[in-house]
């Protein structure tokens, strides 16, 4: 069956409420670890804790606001209204995350981690459950989530081009200054972002309301064999990239021993190339398809990261190229694993006959933020263990630099490595979902068809 291709201004405007947010996720990826060990003084220990912890709350807030969005009913639609009232709570989190006072203590980040991550959960999930229902096409899920990818590097790199510029032309105060710049540009940001998406996206009806109650349907989505292996595939990539993004500016730093401000422009070369790869491996996953594109990205940073253990002071520009080409791979992984959950929950739709995309999409952001803090503790976590110190001006021995370089080329070409053998005999295929979704067309032109007829006999009055 001929599926209806989506109008790209569609695809822009939805894509364009992630744009915003991805400025925002670079520089807490790239640099919260670094400003609050070296800048604010938390110590690693105390900061790779604060990470776990704050995402206990997650546990709770996740499936609520899965399970509520989709039962959600208003004139707007499902996703909207979730996705308006995440605002309040994602300004203020960001803004205090971001712009922290003089004397803030772990109690201080654990508080508005937990605001900002609950406005991250009422954005976010029913935005990626929007998105998986513009289409149920499975190569237009792909132009759908590319388009979302490439608005989001776009924000990416927009976050390290203008600390880049701040720091090399208006002589902004390094990680510290690149924090507060990013912070009062989002909080700026946001609200204009969303509100065009909302205005601009039809957020779509659907046939049949989900009914059961939350905990039979998560019991339900968690037998689905190919979102199990997915999202355990998912995690790990997750937690790979959060023990490598963060550690970029220890090993530029201490290792390279360059300056902060080569950090972003390093970063912004990265972004680029990320962007640029995203219609590359879109076109690949239609010939190959996207499983296979993605373990062919995973390979690409594995195969070339384990290159800087035998980096020193003084061999940055040895580094760029390899950065560069390990972003190809990366660019792999912003793009496809968001298209193949939005096909595994046809699966769940076909069994139950009811679409809770939400619900779906709140396991997966429960499993990749608990991913990403887990990964971003495993890698403070071993620069803890090696007695590495993040201090400004701190003497570092040789065997705590040494450490620092395991940490950053080896853990995470581990874990990727890991992803990619779960992920290699992903069962759903292009073929598999196409047939998915014509039982799911049939079964609901069925349900159409004899909703009419009710209709039309409650209706009819004998002459």
């Amino acid at each position: 069956m001929e599926k209806a291709r989506l109008k790209n201004s569609t695809l822009f405007f939805y894509g364009l409420a992630d744009f915003p947010v991805m400025l925002a996720v670079m520089p807490m990826m790239l640099y919260l670890n670094k400003f609050y060990a070296t800048d604010v003084g938390i110590s690693l220990i105390d900061l790779a804790n604060i990470l776990l912890f704050a995402r206990i709350f997650d546990l709770i807030t996740d499936p609520l606001v899965g399970y509520l969005s989709d039962h959600t009913r208003t004139r707007w639609g499902r996703r909207k209204p979730w996705v308006v009232a995440s605002l309040p709570f994602l300004m203020l989190g960001i803004y205090k995350v971001y712009l922290p006072p003089d004397g803030a203590d772990i109690w201080y980040l654990v508080t508005w981690l937990m605001v900002m991550w609950l406005g991250w959960t009422m954005l976010m999930i029913p935005y990626y459950a929007w998105g998986a229902e513009l289409s149920t096409d499975y190569d237009e899920r792909t132009r759908v989530t590319g388009w979302r990818a490439a608005l989001g590097s776009f924000g990416s790199l927009l976050s390290i081009t203008i600390p880049a510029v701040a720091v090399l032309w208006f002589n902004v105060d390094g990680i510290a200054g690149i924090m507060n710049l990013t912070g009062i540009a989002v909080v700026i940001l946001i609200p204009i972002a969303i509100t065009l998406t909302v205005l601009n996206v039809e957020d779509k009806p659907h046939t049949k309301a989900a009914s059961l109650q939350a905990f039979d349907g998560l019991k339900i989505m968690l037998k689905n064999g190919s979102f199990r292996w997915l999202v355990i595939a998912f995690m790990l990539s997750s937690m790979g990239l959060a023990v490598l993004m963060p550690m970029n500016a220890f090993f530029v730093a201490s290792v390279l021993q360059e300056p902060e401000s080569s950090i972003p422009i390093l970063m912004f070369f990265t972004s680029m190339i990320a962007l640029l790869s995203i219609p590359m491996w879109v076109a690949i996953s239609k010939r190959i398809g996207k499983h296979r594109a993605w373990i062919s990205g995973l390979l690409v940073v594995s195969i070339l990261s384990p290159a800087f253990i035998f980096l020193g002071p003084g061999d940055f520009p040895l580094m760029v190229p390899f950065a560069l080409v390990s972003a190809l791979g990366v660019g792999a992984f912003q793009t496809l694993p968001n298209s193949m959950k939005a096909d595994v929950i046809d699966i769940d739709t076909a069994r139950t006959g009811e679409n809770r995309a939400a619900m779906f999409f709140s396991a997966w952001s429960l499993a990749t933020k608990f991913a990403g803090s887990l990964g971003g503790s495993l890698g403070l976590w071993a620069l803890h263990f090696v007695g590495f110190d993040p201090a400004n001006g701190a003497v570092n021995s040789p065997e705590a630099i040494m450490g620092l370089k395991f940490t950053y080329a080896l853990l995470p070409t581990s874990i990727f490595i890991i992803a990619g053998l779960i992920i290699w005999n992903y069962p759903l295929t292009r073929e598999r979902q196409q047939r998915i979704r014509d039982a799911i067309d049939r079964r609901d032109a069925r349900r159409q068809s004899s909703a009419e007829a009710a209709t039309a006999a409650a209706t009819y009055t004998p002459d």
